[in-house]
């Protein structure tokens, strides 16, 4: 997909990214980056007692893997000037092997103070492989708007 501007995107446009599949590999790359050891995430044997029955992913690892998938849809490449913000909630465990992908739809548009930009808020849901809802939230966003040079 080519990047958007500001001016391309319209309340209720909806984006699906790609899947990927968690890893015990990043779940452990995950615990040593952060340093995040938690025995929920690292122990299996720990974990197995836990009401999970076996280690989960770090709810942040989620985020993060949000972020990247977002990313790769190619919608912000060179248009996004900043990150100005997110809300995020967790609904159910990631486990090692479930296969994510995230649904984005704009949720709000406004003018920003500077006239070649403008925000945009986008409903995040971050689904597993049985379209459960893992993860939800919003991200807030400061994108460039299209020249007058490029309206024509």
């Amino acid at each position: 997909m080519t990047a958007l501007y500001f001016d391309d995107y319209h309340v209720g446009d909806e984006f699906v990214t790609k899947s990927r599949t968690i890893t015990e590999t990043d779940v452990v790359n995950f615990a040593a980056f952060s340093w995040d050891t938690n025995p929920l995430h690292t122990d299996v044997e720990f974990a197995r007692k836990t009401v999970f029955g076996e280690r989960i992913a770090h709810g942040m690892l989620g985020i993060v893997v949000h972020s990247g998938l977002s990313q790769m849809l190619g919608i912000m490449e060179g248009t996004l000037l900043a990150f100005l913000g997110m809300t995020w909630q967790f609904h159910i465990p990631i486990r090692i092997g479930d296969t994510v992908h995230v649904v984005q739809r704009v949720k709000e548009m406004r003018e920003a103070a500077k006239p070649d930009r403008g925000v945009i808020t986008f409903e995040k849901e971050l689904r597993n492989q049985k379209k459960e809802i893992v993860q939800t939230g919003t991200t807030t966003v400061l994108l460039k708007k299209r020249s007058l040079k490029e309206k024509d």
